[in-house]
């Protein structure tokens, strides 16, 4: 830590690091490199146990190994469909591209995926460190602040989980933009400020968390880079300006400088919305209220500040309660309302208003004020947000040891027994993403009535074959939720599973008659038709089909079990084409052999022959397929995985 004081900051130009000890450095420069070994260093003995972690069944059979356009890796034709799909509710090219390439290198070994992820987190804090130490002139103390992101167990979900790798890729650029933007305040010139604008894009199109940049730059115009000067009309940057040591810009130059950063943002939102909206990941005012979600955003922001200071309790799915506790809402509206004020009253510890703002701010396009999924918040979305947490706990310390003129070794002890403490949970932490039971299971044992984690540990002992013990999950957590179709859907599949099915159709026919929205009725109507198909009433389960493809068309379920139907009455040509139309919007291994069999059959021998190369995993297709084939049990969630 730095013992110069907040207001004697030097000026963001000066040599960074000016108050470190000449005694234990030879050069700022070697100072530079020692904490950025030391950071890569911390990262990778935290993050080890990521080498023997497994892919979950949380997104990542849809990122990577059920999503054949990766597997095939960086192709021309991956590529294209890169920028133009909204597979998993989302546009982010540069992340399809990354796990393509990840593919190319490491197959679907997943350790190599991990470690990719890894080695971006690391990059990640030794740039938050440069940027910080660059900007504010401080060494130690941004030192302090990448060291508490590199090692803070919340962020653990943001790279330990393969599927997040948009979170840490998106937060590189991120970092890089504003390296770029600290470059362009030195000397505002249109070439700098086109390379701010270019890697802004390049974050965008790895996650659109980023969106707010625009607004966190203002931010970091009024500190560390002291460019602000509060005029009401907008005024040119004159000399002194751009060499920093000038009063700073009006406020309205400053939002002006912003405009194209603002319409790459606004352009970004405008497509995240429409991907999300296609997937149906946007849930309607009928399921989440306005006053719901302004209360779940009090609640949540209040929660996210608990787990910044006491990071216990973290998993992977904290589901959306439904109602929260006047009391809770209250208390933390107060203790939001509290900071606020207080930051805003120590205008000489600029930090403390930049940090606080930044937290809040970078948070809003997750913090649930449009609900996506059934989370009330999440671990990833504290990756960006803390950072401005980390710097007003850092920089506040410091000046509290300066006020009471403290030497540094007072904080050293504390400070190494902190980062230990935090490193030791980072490490525990990443042993829960082992495979898919371990993190389900830690979810349950570290939250109440989480539906949620019950569903998805269902599923997975479901596909394990351990039927009764995912019934026994589903049960619970229908009792959690008695209205909830999800559960009544698994609960659909534990009955298929096992047999019983008159008892998963009247399951199954609650959700596509009771679903609110096109999405819930389509899945529901879709089971239904498989279970038709069994009980050998094939009139019914096309009618299911052709009604769910009418609620949301171009579904590859739907249109196989159309062809699967064609198939069986023998009209080959019309189970061809419902077979091309499936894997043409979503190909998988299943899909691509019940082609080339249709092929085949009708004499089509090179056509099915070329087809047939693109199945991976030929074994486990050709069991699912001949089961499909002869109306055996459904598992029509085998027609979008692997």
């Amino acid at each position: 830590m730095s013992s110069s004081p907040s207001a004697a900051v030097p000026k963001r130009f000066e040599r960074p690091g000016v108050s470190a000890s000449p005694t234990l450095f030879q050069s700022p420069g070697q100072r530079t490199q020692l904490f950025s070994l030391l950071l890569i260093a911390v990262v990778l003995v935290s993050y080890n146990p990521v080498v023997h972690n497994a892919f979950v069944d949380y997104d990542d059979f849809g990122y990577i190994t059920g999503n054949l356009h990766v597997r095939e890796g960086l192709t021309w034709a991956t590529v294209k469909w890169a920028f133009t799909t909204y597979d998993q509710a989302n546009w982010h090219p540069l992340t399809w591209l990354s796990h393509a390439l990840d593919c190319q290198f490491f197959g679907l070994k997943p350790a190599g995926h991990h470690y990719v992820s890894v080695l971006l987190h690391a990059a990640n804090a030794v740039l938050l460190f440069l940027l910080l130490q660059s900007a504010t002139g401080f060494g130690w103390r941004s030192l302090m602040v990448a060291a508490l992101f590199a090692l803070h167990p919340i962020n653990v979900e943001s790279v330990a989980w393969a599927s997040e790798r948009k979170n840490v890729l998106s937060m590189t650029f991120f970092l890089l933009a504003l390296y770029a933007y600290d470059w362009y305040a030195r000397k505002p010139e249109v070439r700098r400020y086109a390379l701010v604008a270019f890697v802004f894009a390049l974050g965008l199109l790895a996650k659109p968390q980023v969106i707010t940049f625009p607004f966190l730059l203002l931010l970091w115009d009024y500190w560390p880079l002291g460019r602000t000067r509060f005029l009401p009309s907008p005024a040119l940057p004159g000399p002194d300006v751009q060499n920093g040591n000038g009063p700073g810009m009006s406020s309205g130059w400053l939002v002006l400088e912003k405009l194209p950063l603002l319409l790459l943002s606004a352009a970004s939102g405008v497509v995240t919305m429409r991907a999300q909206r296609a997937a149906g990941a946007v849930q309607s005012f009928a399921h989440s209220s306005l006053l719901l979600r302004l209360e779940n955003t009090v609640v949540s922001y209040a929660r996210y500040l608990g787990k910044a200071l006491w990071p216990s309790r973290l998993g992977a799915l904290y589901v959306h309660p439904g109602v929260y506790p006047a009391w809770q809402v209250g208390g933390a509206l107060l203790l939001l309302l509290a900071v606020t004020i207080w930051v805003l009253r120590a205008s000489d510890q600029k930090y403390l208003a930049v940090g606080w703002f930044w937290f809040l701010g970078s948070l809003v396009p997750m913090i649930g004020l449009v609900q996506v999924g059934s989370q009330a918040m999440a671990d990833r979305y504290a990756y960006l947000p803390f950072m401005g947490l980390f710097l007003m706990l850092t920089w506040l310390a410091s000046d509290w040891m300066q006020a009471h003129r403290l030497s540094d070794a007072w904080l050293a002890v504390p400070t190494v027994v902190c980062l230990l403490a935090l490193g030791t949970l980072t490490y525990r932490q990443v042993g829960y993403w082992h495979d898919p039971e371990s993190l389900w299971l830690h979810a349950l044992a570290n939250s109440e009535d989480n539906y949620g984690a019950q569903l998805h540990l269902g599923d997975f002992l479901l596909r394990q074959g351990r039927v009764e013990e995912a019934g026994a999950h589903y049960r619970a957590a229908l009792a959690i939720l008695p209205d909830g179709l999800t559960p009544i859907l698994s609960l659909g599949d534990y009955e298929d599973g096992r047999g019983n099915l008159p008892a998963a159709l009247e399951l199954y026919q609650k959700v596509a008659f009771r679903g609110a929205d096109a999405g819930t009725r389509t899945t529901g109507l879709n089971r239904l038709a498989f279970v038709y198909r069994q009980m050998g009433e094939s009139m019914k389960a096309r009618q299911c089909f052709e009604t769910a493809l009418q609620l949301v068309p171009e579904q590859p379920i739907a249109m196989t079990g159309l062809g699967l139907i064609a198939q069986e009455n023998g009209d080959l040509p019309d189970a061809i084409r419902h077979y091309s139309r499936a894997v043409a919007v979503h190909p998988t291994d299943v899909g691509y052999l019940l082609l080339a069999q249709a092929l085949q059959k009708e004499g089509r021998l090179d056509e099915a022959q070329a087809i047939s190369e693109r199945v991976v995993n030929l074994a486990e297709a050709r069991k699912t397929a001949e089961s499909f084939l002869s109306s055996g049990p459904s598992r029509p969630a085998a027609l979008t995985q692997p």
